[in-house]
């Protein structure tokens, strides 16, 4: 497991843990959607506004983070109804994830978008194919981080 990524297993071992302790506690396994929204979300949303603001240095970096995050979540939740997350990733997400690459290396704007519009859209397709069409995916327009600076540094 990705050492950056720790505290996510760390965070559903003492989730489980404190719902086992409970002698009145229902068995609860870890949900796939807090999980996605927890985790997976936050970086797709950093990796749109630091790709938007041309800043490739940190896009490497959260594309890099969000693949982590992935493999992170198909480790601690492998299966989903019938669904096998890790084979679902590979399926939805792999390619668009590698467009993304593509564009950051290239420090291609228009390519960044289009691979990041395919991302958003892979993730969607999954949303809809699961009985989770509600759950609509966009390119972020403001950021939900107040306390941090997207640009590339000037230094």
């Amino acid at each position: 497991m990705h050492k950056s990524h720790q505290s996510i297993a760390a965070i559903a071992v003492l989730a489980a843990l404190e719902i086992a302790g409970s002698a009145n506690a229902q068995q609860h396994t870890a949900a796939l959607g807090d999980l996605m929204t927890a985790f997976v979300q936050p970086r797709h949303i950093k990796l749109g506004l630091a790709g938007s603001e041309r800043n490739w240095s940190y896009a490497a970096y959260e594309l890099d983070q969000l693949r982590a995050t992935f493999a992170d979540v198909a480790e601690i939740m492998p299966k989903y109804r019938d669904l096998s997350i890790p084979d679902m990733m590979n399926s939805t997400v792999k390619e668009p994830l590698a467009a993304v690459d593509r564009a950051i290396q290239a420090q291609d704007s228009g390519q960044f978008s289009a691979a990041y519009g395919e991302l958003t859209a892979s993730c969607n397709v999954c949303h809809r194919s699961y009985d989770r069409a509600a759950i609509v995916i966009q390119s972020p327009t403001v950021s939900s981080f107040p306390d941090q600076d997207f640009r590339q540094s000037t230094k």
